[in-house]
């Protein structure tokens, strides 16, 4: 019986990809699916999105699975670059799914059967809050915080993600911080702003 948890990521991958091993792919995705969601929400604003781009990611992964040579050991740092142009290239249903949430009411009294779909709905309408400061920076640097502060990828995992030099995620992350911390002078909701900060203390 197959000890799936001594297994890393590129053993799980080279089984995947020479012996078309769905078993050893399903691991990868038990790893992995939650980090790819996360960072799929915090891309986009959006659950349900987010579900739906978590779905594209895994099925292009499994349709490179042979063509991919992981850099590392672990398969989350390309699984997030491709979570990185599935988004960019959803981004105008996306945009035309939160103009119209954001005419939406907000909700008065929730019933307790329905707490956990008010707090889907409050954290997309926190989220929507950090995207819209986050649309004032360059691509690049939205895509550096949301790889080593959120996702919480070392410089060299984000280096490998975004195709880059260890030097220019470095570069890029010292600016987008900065660049956020302008921004976010005006936001008031403590919790908005933990969630925009919540890893910058654990980059090396």
């Amino acid at each position: 019986m197959t000890d799936w948890a001594a297994l890393s990521d590129g053993q799980l991958w080279s089984r995947a990809a020479s012996q078309r091993d769905g078993e050893a792919f399903g691991q990868l995705f038990e790893r992995h699916a939650d980090a790819v969601y996360a960072h799929c929400f915090r891309r986009t604003g959006s659950w349900s999105a987010a579900e739906d781009l978590t779905s594209v990611v895994f099925l292009e992964a499994w349709r490179k699975r042979r063509d991919v040579r992981l850099a590392g050991d672990s398969v989350l740092p390309w699984l997030l670059a491709v979570a990185n142009n599935a988004t960019r290239n959803a981004q105008r249903s996306i945009r035309r799914h939160q103009r119209l949430l954001a005419r939406l009411p907000p909700p008065s009294a929730v019933p307790d059967i329905a707490e956990d779909a008010a707090s889907r709905a409050d954290g997309e309408r926190a989220m929507r809050l950090i995207l819209s400061e986050l649309r004032a920076l360059a691509e690049p640097e939205r895509q550096v915080l949301a790889l080593c502060d959120w996702a919480g990828l070392s410089y060299t995992e984000a280096a490998v993600a975004m195709g880059v030099p260890v030097g220019t995620v470095r570069s890029r992350l010292t600016r987008a911080r900065q660049h956020l911390r302008e921004r976010t002078v005006a936001i008031q909701a403590g919790p908005v702003t933990a969630l925009i900060t919540s890893n910058q203390e654990n980059q090396p």
